[in-house]
């Protein structure tokens, strides 16, 4: 064997383990096998729910659509790989819909968020309000965070009247006027039963602090 052909051996022996280092320390490209369970490992599962609480107050009279609205986190996030974002991370949002009570008779607020802001830059979420702890209620099956009040005006107007008519009977038997004084009496209680409810007001107040708890519908990808 010649002495050049000796230099060569080794030299090509020396190119392939580097070449074999290479493509040992190389990442997968996307695509690649794993790559699906690599990403999984970066990332808050679809379905957890945390809690976060509001930074301003939000009521169905006053609030306008696509108002702009702010949380903040009130538990961990935390990935497979042990990536976490820690509570007190801001959520940016929107109000997507609102229907207030005097116009509809039930109040009702929709809210979308959009962003989350953590130490891994800002970041898209997408999550469903799915409870209110509180005087409120979520409509269940509904993927728009929808909010409602518990009881509709009309509801509880139709409560009152119902009470004041009987008070209102009583009182026109009272009068010693038979069937035409309880008939009047009867009115007279149904509308201050009305009246008395109307005055109450019944659109959804939620005041700063108050709390959600949030779902994610798509996985939040940290890294």
């Amino acid at each position: 064997m010649t002495k050049g052909l000796r230099m060569f051996f080794p030299a090509a022996a020396l190119a392939l383990g580097g070449l074999a280092v290479l493509a040992q320390e190389r990442p997968p490209e996307q695509g690649e096998h794993g790559s699906g369970a690599s990403s999984a490992r970066y990332a808050v599962a679809p379905g957890t729910r945390f809690l976060v609480s509001t930074e301003e107050e939000m009521n169905s009279g006053r609030l306008e659509e696509n108002r702009k609205i702010r949380v903040r986190t009130l538990e961990p996030l935390e990935t497979a790989s042990g990536l976490v974002v820690p509570p007190g991370a801001e959520i940016l949002g929107h109000v997507s819909r609102v229907e207030p009570a005097k116009v509809t008779g039930r109040a009702r607020i929709w809210l979308t968020f959009d962003e989350i802001h953590t130490r891994f830059g800002r970041l898209p979420i997408v999550a469903d309000v799915v409870g209110v702890p509180g005087e409120h209620t979520v409509k269940q099956g509904s993927k728009e965070g929808e909010i409602e009040a518990r009881q509709s005006r009309a509801q509880e107007q139709a409560e009152a009247a119902a009470a004041g008519a009987i008070l209102g009977a009583a009182a026109g038997s009272n009068a010693g006027k038979g069937a035409k004084g309880t008939a009047i009496g009867a009115a007279l209680g149904a509308t201050a039963g009305f009246l008395a409810s109307s005055g109450l007001g019944h659109e959804l107040n939620l005041p700063k602090g108050t709390k959600f708890e949030l779902e994610l519908e798509r996985a939040l990808y940290l890294k």
